[in-house]
């Protein structure tokens, strides 16, 4: 075991306990040498390792964004919503809305919620021309965002100064969500708002490392929502009732929770039911409870969860019908998915909220309603290729450790690698239960 520095010897102590490790085997490293992966990332980034390192496999075009590179975005997304998966799709599409943006004289104003930034982030240079320019930009910028305070506070003063409307946090919450909405007026005076919702940070090093999803969208539905969200976190209303959205700190919980009771209900009634969630920690007591009940009346209950799991799946008299894995490989899973079978008329809802009490209480969270059947087909995908997985995963025991999925006689399957091969057959016709 590494250390860093002065350690506290009660931890220390507690950590030899568990780990049943003896002074021989802890090393001490003095607090100004390399123990972090941040540092570690910067040498096997240096050119000399280009060679040696895994090459990633180039992005493929979005389901339904085949013209990516080729037709203006800002027209397309007129016409039909973009749905997008990270890394296998590239973030480009969301990079080039911003700086078309920003260089549009039709834009009128920019709004965005920020947690964590690429060092040398595009999205900050076009928000910097946007402000200079003469648009009207608001930021919401997360400055307790674990491990890149500093570089939040560093982006957020440029921004300041170029006279960008910044807001530092929201008092007594961490603003979590991502969320982005420009508004434009057309050639024939005609307000658009374009709006991208994500589980994913704007971020585009980590974007091709980290596995999310987002949201390409002019549609009305979802841009009253957004602005109704962004005009409640900069002060200038009260939350009404969102139609797509749902939000945190104010009735995430709630809302996840009714969900999985009409789930338990219909399967009380005899009508089809069936949950599939895909998180990084299901942690909140009530949500899990929830959990529970649905499977003592018989819903089946899928959960993929990456992290922290609090949930005890496979328990005689509590909860035989859920299965848990938590999928560990090449890309770190940070997607958001929720689905709900709903009678044969699925409900899916994509965010950054996890099932946990600091983001049921403690974080501006939000999730958002996929309403397109396609869409809808692609999440559901997403869930299906994660269930089949049979290189990555790891199956959840009823006493909470940990086996990796054996192949039993099947092909491997690696999500990492067949997320580069899915088309619009492969989705169309996918069903969960």
């Amino acid at each position: 075991m590494e250390v860093q520095g002065e350690m506290d010897p009660w931890m220390m102590r507690l950590l030899k306990i568990q780990w049943d490790i003896d002074d021989h085997n802890i090393f001490n490293i003095p607090g100004q040498s390399l123990i972090d992966l941040g540092s570690l990332s910067q040498i096997i980034g240096h050119k000399e390792f280009k060679g040696i390192r895994s090459q990633m496999p180039d992005p493929i075009q979005p389901l339904n964004y085949p013209e990516e590179g080729v037709q203006n975005l800002l027209e397309v997304l007129k016409d039909r919503d973009i749905l997008l998966h990270h890394p296998y799709n590239s973030m480009e599409p969301v990079l080039e809305l911003l700086e078309k943006a920003a260089d549009d004289p039709r834009v009128l104003s920019i709004k965005i919620t920020i947690y964590r930034l690429a060092k040398e982030s595009r999205v900050t240079n076009a928000l910097l021309k946007a402000a200079e320019s003469g648009k009207h930009v608001s930021v919401l910028f997360e400055v307790k965002a674990r491990f890149d305070e500093e570089n939040n506070m560093r982006e957020a003063q440029r921004l300041q100064k170029a006279g960008c409307f910044v807001i530092y946090g929201v008092s007594n919450v961490k603003t979590h969500t991502k969320l982005l909405l420009i508004v434009r007026q057309d050639e024939s005076n005609r307000v658009i708002r374009y709006v991208h919702l994500s589980s994913g940070n704007y971020n585009e090093v980590t974007s091709r490392l980290y596995t999310d999803i987002g949201l390409l969208t002019t549609k009305e539905i979802y841009a009253q929502d957004v602005s109704e969200f962004f005009n409640v976190i900069t002060g200038h209303s009260y939350p009404t009732t969102y139609r797509n959205l749902i939000t945190s700190p104010r009735d995430m919980r709630n809302q996840l929770v009714s969900l999985v009771k009409r789930e338990a209900e219909n399967a009380r009634n005899g009508l089809p039911s069936g949950i599939v969630i895909k998180i990084n920690s299901l942690q909140d007591k009530e949500f899990i409870d929830a959990l529970y009940l649905a499977s003592q009346a018989g819903v089946k209950v899928r959960l993929i969860v990456r992290g922290i799991c609090c949930l005890r799946p496979g328990r005689s008299g509590l909860s035989e019908n859920i299965e848990v894995i938590s999928i560990v490989g090449e890309y770190l899973e940070h997607s958001r998915i929720y689905y709900f079978h709903n009678e044969g008329n699925p409900k899916v809802y994509i965010g950054s909220a996890d099932a946990m009490v600091r983001s049921f209480d403690r974080r501006i969270e939000s999730l958002f309603m996929l309403d397109e059947a396609i869409l809808k087909k692609q999440a559901m995908n997403i869930l299906r290729f994660n269930l089949i997985d049979n290189v990555n995963t790891y199956i959840m025991k009823e006493d909470g450790t940990y086996v990796l999925k054996e192949l039993n006689g099947q092909p491997p399957f690696n999500i990492h690698k067949e997320f580069y091969t899915v088309s619009k057959e492969l989705v169309r016709n996918v069903e969960l239960f």
